[in-house]
């Protein structure tokens, strides 16, 4: 067991992004930085109005999106972010907006 292929450092990011998110263009804008990173995960709409973003790859990326999520660059308007970190549990392909 070695750790030559960085799959021990991979993480699993949920963050719920609050503001004017929906009808934006904020789930595609989402996938297309997330698709940069390399990381593989969805971006929601939720009925509340917010967005969950699940996104998992290495925590530098994770942490990377997450930056990504809470500036101005976005489409919409962030106005509140939060973030939960675990392990990464696998079996996602890609990144899709659901």
């Amino acid at each position: 067991m070695g750790d030559v292929t960085g799959e021990q450092d991979s993480v699993r990011l949920t963050a719920w992004v609050s503001g004017r998110v929906q009808g934006v263009g904020f789930r595609w804008w989402t996938r297309c930085r997330a698709l940069e990173l390399g990381l593989v995960g969805s971006a929601r709409n939720l009925d509340d109005g917010r967005v969950r973003v699940l996104a998992e790859g290495s925590e530098s990326h994770c942490q990377q999106l997450l930056g990504l999520l809470r500036s101005t660059s976005s489409p919409g308007r962030v106005d509140h972010v939060v973030e939960h970190w675990s392990a990464a549990q696998g079996g996602l392909e890609g990144f899709v907006e659901e």
